[in-house]
């Protein structure tokens, strides 16, 4: 086995990545990368009938968006390839072949009818589940007599009946299980793939892996997979089994706990740097405290010793505090190029594409401070980019005004707005501030009507900038059309 650490991410594409096996393949190339050794990817492909159209290509889209790359696996390849266990089958088949030769695995021909009674029966007895070994001690002869008349077999590893199976585990110690609690599980199914357990100790040992991280779920695994090594032969890796992902309420994480796709929080606009120091938070820490952090800083920090054995907190709104953080800390530019996409997608179909980028970067700094995510993007800019707006004439009318006044208040604004020659920032307030006290209103019932006449909404961007970005033909118009909206107010009430 190498010296050089080498660690592998080994996910199934039967769905798309969920943060917890994110979590598992960040955790692994964080460990490669901080001793400068090997991160691997395997696609383990062998559950045939639950295998999910298109998610290997989530699979790897989610790990290139958070940065995470592999030094071998698909598309890069690499000495021990091929990196996808259906195109290993002859691997495993010759390793089941070894170990019945040997004595150690042997032919099951259980039918899954004869299964769901055994385990039926065990539960009405309230005996432990585990296959009951009917198989083990067949005769060479009988085991060739079923085969020949047609019968489905599958191979079962021969796990002894005493003793135990202790291994020290990298985060949680010293670990043993009695050999009488694991069944004879099953290492070749019937359609002639194999399991994970035997899929993974042959490929570890062919692909030198020295470190097998992965999710406490496998913990249980552990001394068949042992058992397995010492059948074949093969030293083993060293363990260590990452801490569960819980959600608030300290139940397992599910998609009630805000728990979706990695490539979902893409979707969502969550910013790539942030979702990596999110979920390099989920059971380790560099001192307890220090919450932001750049990947290399955690790169540079990152060791085994620091990962709890205890369960994580997945806390959605800690996720959303810490992505906002970074977009306010995006340049202007950076942040301008990123909220582009999210923009073409969800503003209106009307809207006029390809957007301008320069236009955006105008507007870009008039809403930064406000984005949590990137998908909040195109409402809060929306009226920055459609021609016509629907007027609710109850928020052009300010707090403690009337309609009327309301009117005098645009129609001055129109006419003092037509006569400037310069339409910035600096010069519309020039003009719009002092008009407050001519007209004997608060500058903000002022501020209030013109935004709202200007943007169609009571919240919005500071005014004078967001009017100096929309430009003087769009507010003009934009006034006039609220204007015709207070005079069918107006009529109605009247009427």
């Amino acid at each position: 086995m190498s010296d050089k650490i080498r660690v592998r991410y080994a996910p199934s594409p039967t769905g798309y990545p969920h943060v917890g096996n994110i979590r598992t393949a960040l955790f692994n190339w964080l460990f490669a990368r901080h001793h400068g050794g090997s991160f691997i990817v395997r696609i383990e492909d062998t559950d045939v009938a639950r295998t999910v159209e298109g998610a290997v290509e989530a699979i790897l889209d989610g790990l290139r968006w958070l940065g995470i790359d592999w030094d071998e696996g698909p598309e890069v390849g690499g000495k021990f390839g091929p990196y996808v266990q259906s195109q290993r089958l002859d691997k495993y088949k010759a390793a089941a072949k070894k170990l019945i030769e040997q004595g150690d695995a042997y032919y099951c021909y259980c039918t899954p009818e004869r299964l769901d009674e055994m385990r039926n029966e065990q539960m009405k007895n309230k005996q432990p589940p585990g296959y009951d070994r009917r198989c083990r001690d067949l005769s060479v002869p009988e085991s060739t007599l079923k085969w020949m008349s047609g019968m489905k077999r599958v191979v079962r590893f021969r796990t002894p009946l005493a003793g135990k199976t202790a291994f020290h585990d990298i985060i949680r110690g010293d670990v043993s299980f009695e050999n009488s609690t694991i069944d004879d599980f099953v290492i070749i199914k019937s359609d002639g793939f194999p399991t994970y357990h035997l899929a993974s100790i042959v490929d570890d040992h062919e692909m030198e892996i020295t470190h097998v991280l992965r999710a406490e779920e496998w913990l249980s695994s552990t001394p068949r997979h042992l058992m397995l090594y010492k059948a074949m032969g093969y030293k083993p890796p060293e363990f260590a089994h990452l801490p569960m992902l819980l959600g608030t309420d300290r139940s397992k994480l599910s998609k009630r706990h805000g728990s979706v796709s990695i490539i979902e929080y893409k979707e969502q606009g969550y910013l790539p740097e942030a979702m990596l120091n999110f979920l390099s938070l989920l059971g380790w820490s560099l001192d307890g405290k220090t919450e932001l952090m750049t990947v290399k800083e955690i790169i540079k920090n990152f060791t085994l010793g620091r990962v709890n054995s205890t369960g994580a907190i997945f806390n959605i709104e800690k996720l959303d505090w810490m992505n906002g953080v970074y977009i306010r800390d995006l340049k202007i530019d950076d942040f301008s190029q990123r909220v582009v996409p999210f923009l073409e997608r969800d503003l209106p179909p009307d809207v006029k594409r390809p957007l301008s980028l320069d236009y955006i970067k105008k507007i870009a700094p008039l809403v930064q401070e406000r984005v949590k995510k990137l998908n909040e993007i195109a409402e809060l800019t929306e009226f920055f980019f459609i021609d016509n707006l629907e007027y609710d004439p109850n928020i052009l009318v300010a707090k403690k005004t009337t309609l009327e006044t309301t009117k005098v208040i645009l129609e001055t604004a129109l006419k003092g707005l037509d006569e400037l020659p310069e339409f910035s920032e600096e010069s519309l307030e020039t003009v719009l501030r002092p008009m407050a006290e001519a007209l004997a209103v608060k500058t903000g019932q002022l501020f209030g009507t013109l935004r709202s006449a200007t943007t169609g909404s009571e919240v919005a961007p500071p005014l004078f900038q967001t009017m100096a970005v929309l430009g003087k033909e769009r507010c003009m118009k934009r006034i006039k059309e609220a204007l015709a909206v207070l005079d069918k107010a107006k009529d109605k009430t009247a009427g």
